[in-house]
């Protein structure tokens, strides 16, 4: 009896897993690159970017996670520091707020691609919570994002002038209107989930291409307008880790609260975002 020598047919696959598999080098000549959504959903990948060990974590994801968080919070610190009150001009709250939001804006549209742009430990958990990045990886992140936060309040400590409190997250003293720690941790919480909110619908697929940077930093804008006055915004544990650690005392024995408050809004952000998308 003959065999049937004819080979057997290659199992259908789909173009995003195709170019996963392609080498590193392997750029396409003389054309476009096709792009990809990464892992986070936020950033996007060049397909001949992705390396053939997908499970290694890629250190020029972290580092681009370091910068982009180093530019976050330097944004914060240095409007607050220097621009805040300044004699020539006061920004006051607007002028930080827009310092962080356009700040955001840019790196995403810079360096975004590369990590997924999340500079922020709550954002990172939040994509965990929402089934867009792998907690395995999360660590590192987080890691890369608190090493970009204490550096850049490491750097103004440095150039001086900087306020006993380092512009530090809190509640009482902390606070500009003296709000009390139930505020703090109602407002952290419900801007944090709003934020995800906003995080996951302005990069999904059917998303217009190149809006969610935009939608991001506007978003983290008029949540810094509503909280400054209340907790001096923070949404962002990496962020409040910085200045906490220069400042120490009561800032340093604060922290608690927004590492808990941004993180739980997030999780509840995304979980509520899975829901409606559904």
């Amino acid at each position: 009896m003959r065999k049937n020598l004819r080979p057997a047919k290659a199992p259908l696959r789909p173009a995003w897993y195709e170019a996963a598999l392609a080498p590193h080098d392997s750029q396409p000549k003389g054309g476009a690159a096709t792009y990809l959504p990464s892992k986070s959903g936020i950033g996007v990948l060049p397909a001949w970017g992705r390396r053939r060990e997908t499970n290694k974590m890629n250190i020029k994801a972290l580092v681009a996670e370091f910068i982009g968080t180093f530019m976050l919070t330097g944004a914060v610190l240095g409007a607050a520091f220097y621009s805040f009150g300044a004699p020539a001009g006061a920004a006051g709250i607007i002028g930080v707020a827009l310092s962080i939001g356009i700040t955001v804006f840019a790196t995403a549209r810079a360096i975004g691609h590369i990590s997924g742009g999340h500079y922020n430990p709550a954002v990172t958990l939040g994509l965990v919570a929402a089934g867009r990045f792998q907690l395995g990886d999360a660590v590192p992140y987080i890691v890369a994002q608190c090493l970009g936060a204490i550096a850049v309040t490491a750097v103004f400590a440095a150039i001086g002038n900087a306020p006993a409190t380092y512009a530090a997250n809190g509640y009482g003293s902390l606070s500009m209107i003296n709000a009390s720690l139930t505020s703090v941790l109602i407002i952290e919480v419900v801007l944090t989930a709003f934020f995800l909110i906003v995080i996951l619908g302005s990069t999904r697929a059917s998303a217009p291409a190149g809006s969610g940077p935009l939608a991001i930093g506007l978003t983290l804008t008029a949540i810094h307008l509503m909280s400054i006055p209340v907790s001096n915004t923070s949404v962002n544990p990496a962020r409040s880790l910085g200045p906490a650690v220069f400042a120490g005392g009561e800032a340093l024995t604060q922290l608690w609260v927004f590492i808990l408050a941004p993180i739980a809004g997030a999780v509840v952000g995304a979980l509520i975002y899975r829901w409606l998308d559904e």
